[in-house]
C-alpha cells in the first residue's frame, strides 16, 4: 500500500535491473520493488544489446516510467578512457561509465528548473552503484542517496593484493588510491550513502571527507514460499557468479587447483560445475584438464542445476560487500561452504548455517563433510534457510530504506 504521500523517487542504474541472473540486479531489483510498491519511482537504466525486451516491459510495469541510455564496450573504448585516465587523474571505472545519452535523458526528465522558483521535480535520486554518483549530482532533488554495492576502493585494494607485481598490479593500484580521494569527495556530495555490510561502513568512513551519514542496508532478497527441492545425482559441487567478476574467476581456479584434488583424491565419483557468464580462458581450459569439471557459460535458469546440487562452493580471497549467490542458496536450501571474505556482511554463524574455511585443506575437508553427512547438510540447509527468511527478506530490511530516505 502507497502511503498518503508518495515521495517521487528517481533511480539511476548501471545495469537494467531484470531478469535477476546477477547479484548486482538481485540487490537493486528487490530495493526499486520495495519502493516502486509504495512511491512514485521513475528508472533510468543503462541497456546492453542483449538485454530482453520482456526485462524492460516488467520493469515499467513497476515503475512511473522506464527511460534507457544504450551502453556499449569495447577494448578500443577502454584505452581511450585509460588514457583520460591518466590524463585527468580520474578513476578509469568511473570514465568508463560516461555517457552522453544518459545525461540528455536526466535533463529531459529532471524538467525545466527556473532558479529558487521551480521546485525539484524529485523528491529522492536514487543513484544505484557508485559509477551512477556523478549523474545523481547533475539531477535536482530534495535528498540524494548513493547506493555503494561494494566500497570499490577497499574492493580494489584487496584484489590489487593478490596480484603478482607486474603491469596490472601498478594499474589497480594506481586505481583503488584514485577511488578512495572519489568515494571520500562524495561522502561530502550525498545526503546519504547506503552500505551492505559493517565493514564495508568502516572503510567508508575511514576516507569520509568530515561528517557524512553513512548506514548499512544489506542485501535482501525474496526467499520465497520455501526451499528447492533437491535431488543431487551423487556428490555434486557448485560454482555459481559471472565469472567475468575477476575475485570469481581467482576464487574457481584456486578451488580446482588447490581443493578439488584433494577431495576427488577420497571421492572419486565427484563432480564439479562452474556456471556464470564470460569465463576467461584459464576457467574454460578447466574442463579440459579434467573431465568431471564442467564450465557452462551463462544459463538463463540455474534452477535445475541448483536441484541437482549437493554443495555450493564460494572460494573466494578477495571482494567486498555481500554475495547474493550465498543468500539465494541459503534460501533454497542449498548447503554452502565459503571463506571468511566469502560470507562477509552476512550475520551467519559458521558451523550452524554454513561452512567457513581458508586453507585447502580445511576447505577441502569442510567440502567433504558435507558431501558425505547427510545429516549436517540437511541441518545447514534448514538453518540457513531460516537466517534469510528472518533477516534478508527485501519486505523487512527494505523498511529501514523508506524511513532514511524521507
Amino acid at each position: 500500500m502507497k502511503p498518503e504521500r508518495p515521495m517521487r523517487i528517481l533511480m539511476i542504474t548501471q545495469v537494467l535491473p531484470y531478469p535477476l541472473d546477477s547479484g548486482p540486479k538481485f540487490k537493486t531489483y528487490h530495493v526499486l520493488k520495495y519502493l516502486a510498491e509504495r512511491h512514485e519511482v521513475t528508472l533510468a537504466s543503462f541497456v546492453r544489446e542483449d538485454d530482453d525486451p520482456r526485462a524492460l516491459a516488467h520493469l515499467e510495469g513497476l515503475c512511473q516510467a522506464v527511460h534507457t541510455a544504450p551502453m556499449t564496450r569495447s577494448r578500443l573504448q577502454d584505452m581511450g578512457f585509460m588514457l583520460a585516465s591518466l590524463a585527468t587523474n580520474r578513476p578509469f571505472l568511473m570514465l568508463r561509465d560516461e555517457r552522453r545519452a544518459m545525461r540528455a535523458i536526466l535533463r529531459r526528465i529532471a524538467g525545466p528548473q527556473d532558479g529558487h522558483t521551480q521546485p525539484p521535480s524529485f523528491d529522492v535520486v536514487y543513484a544505484d552503484q557508485l559509477n551512477m554518483a556523478a549523474y545523481a549530482l547533475g539531477v535536482p532533488a530534495r535528498r540524494r542517496v548513493l547506493d555503494e554495492h561494494n566500497v570499490l576502493w577497499a574492493l580494489c585494494r584487496r584484489i590489487c593484493a593478490t596480484l603478482p607485481q607486474g603491469p596490472k598490479r601498478w594499474a589497480l593500484e594506481r586505481e583503488w588510491r584514485l577511488l578512495r580521494r572519489y568515494e571520500r569527495e562524495m561522502t561530502r556530495r550525498f545526503d546519504l550513502i547506503l552500505t551492505v555490510s559493517q565493514e564495508d561502513k568502516a572503510a567508508l568512513a575511514e576516507v569520509a571527507d568530515g561528517p557524512a551519514q553513512i548506514e548499512v542496508l544489506p542485501i535482501a532478497i525474496d526467499p520465497g514460499d520455501g526451499p528447492l527441492p533437491r535431488d543431487p545425482t551423487g556428490p555434486h559441487i557448485l560454482h555459481l557468479g559471472t565469472m567475468f567478476w575477476p575475485p570469481n574467476a581467482d576464487g574457481v581456479l584456486w578451488f580446482a587447483r588447490e581443493v578439488y584434488p584433494r577431495i576427488r583424491a577420497r571421492l572419486p565419483q565427484v563432480r564439479f560445475s562452474v556456471v556464470g557468464a564470460d569465463p576467461p580462458a584459464e576457467v574454460r581450459a578447466l574442463s579440459a584438464q579434467d573431465a568431471s569439471i564442467a564450465v557452462t557459460g551463462y544459463v538463463a535458469d540455474a534452477q535445475p542445476i541448483l536441484q541437482k546440487s549437493s554443495v555450493l562452493v564460494v572460494p573466494l580471497r578477495a571482494g567486498g560487500g555481500m554475495r547474493v549467490k550465498v543468500l539465494n542458496a541459503l534460501a533454497q536450501g542449498l548447503p554452502v561452504v565459503t571463506t571468511t571474505i566469502g560470507c562477509e556482511g552476512i550475520a551467519v554463524v559458521p558451523g550452524r548455517d554454513l561452512l567457513v574455511a581458508d586453507t585447502p585443506e580445511a576447505f577441502a575437508e569442510a567440502v567433504l563433510r558435507v558431501l558425505t553427512d547427510e545429516e549436517l547438510a540437511r541441518t545447514l540447509a534448514a538453518n540457513g534457510r531460516h537466517l534469510v527468511e528472518q533477516k534478508y527478506d527485501y519486505r523487512i530490511v527494505c523498511q529501514k530504506l523508506e524511513a532514511i530516505c524521507a
